[in-house]
């Protein structure tokens, strides 16, 4: 049997696993479904067509599947899907989808959000992800595995940031972010790539270096065009599964373009 506080109340309907926790003053929906080893410490709410893989902790006050804070929901019966042992810190607010998004939020296995956290309705969320206090994603985000953000950052509806990727803290970013970059500034600038997380990560130091080289053609190289220098890489570069996963990054199609470096005028 689930191991409920007296507290807490559980609406009718809602399923939770026999090894589920629910503490002092927790609310739960009738449609949220809590799978085995989830714990809610305290006053926290679930509600709507929520899940919540094994596993997950969530702190006080945070506030997970209610309405989206979209002007355009209408009360379809969307759904935000949490995946196994993430942990998920006090006053994290996370939304579900809506039908201009594909009617989901999702966020994969093993993420950490901490303090004050805002997950917009449509999201999607990889695995391993870290978000620092108050770091906040607007609608129609999708982030790669392994992303890192540092406090206080802050992401424009529809960009993609890729995986490995590292957007420093009082960063605002309003372009895609590059699988393995570093992005910083008030307005993000590409800075870099996140060499430390690769290593971190396990990275060999071939692949690293591969990647070095293809981000001097593409990004600090003035030879050509963007367009010629990608094919350059692809060329040179293109059986390192690093350098991979940046081209096909790039050759997507987004409606928000790509995060640049800064020029030498700024």
């Amino acid at each position: 049997m689930p191991d409920i506080h007296p507290s807490a109340v559980i609406e009718p309907g809602a399923r939770l696993a026999d090894s589920v926790k629910v503490g002092p003053f927790c609310h739960v929906g009738p449609a949220v479904e809590l799978e085995d080893g989830v714990e809610l410490v305290s006053h926290v709410a679930v509600a709507g067509n929520t899940v919540i893989g094994e596993g997950t902790r969530i702190f006080p006050f945070a506030s997970i599947g209610h309405q989206p804070q979209d002007l355009k929901y209408r009360g379809e019966a969307s759904r935000l899907v949490i995946g196994r042992r993430n942990v998920i810190r006090e006053h994290v607010t996370i939304n579900p989808g809506t039908e201009g998004g594909g009617m989901v939020t999702s966020i994969g296995d093993g993420g950490l959000f901490m303090v004050g956290v805002h997950v917009a309705h449509d999201c999607r969320i990889g695995d391993n992800v870290v978000m620092a206090n108050n770091a906040t994603l607007a609608g129609h985000v999708v982030i790669g595995d392994c992303a890192v953000f540092g406090g206080l950052s802050a992401v424009h509806q529809f960009v993609r940031i890729g995986p490995y990727a590292m957007v420093g803290g009082v960063t605002g970013v309003e372009r895609d972010v590059i699988p393995f970059g570093s992005v910083m500034g008030d307005r993000a600038r590409l800075s870099g790539l996140n060499i430390i997380g690769m290593q971190r990560r396990g990275f060999s130091r071939d692949e690293i270096q591969a990647l070095r080289s293809a981000y001097q053609i593409l990004f600090q190289s003035e030879a050509g065009t963007f367009a010629e220098r990608l094919a350059e890489i692809t060329s040179r570069f293109g059986s390192v599964q690093t350098v991979r996963e940046v081209i096909d990054f790039i050759k997507v199609d987004s409606p928000r373009g790509l995060t640049q470096p800064r020029t030498n005028g700024g």
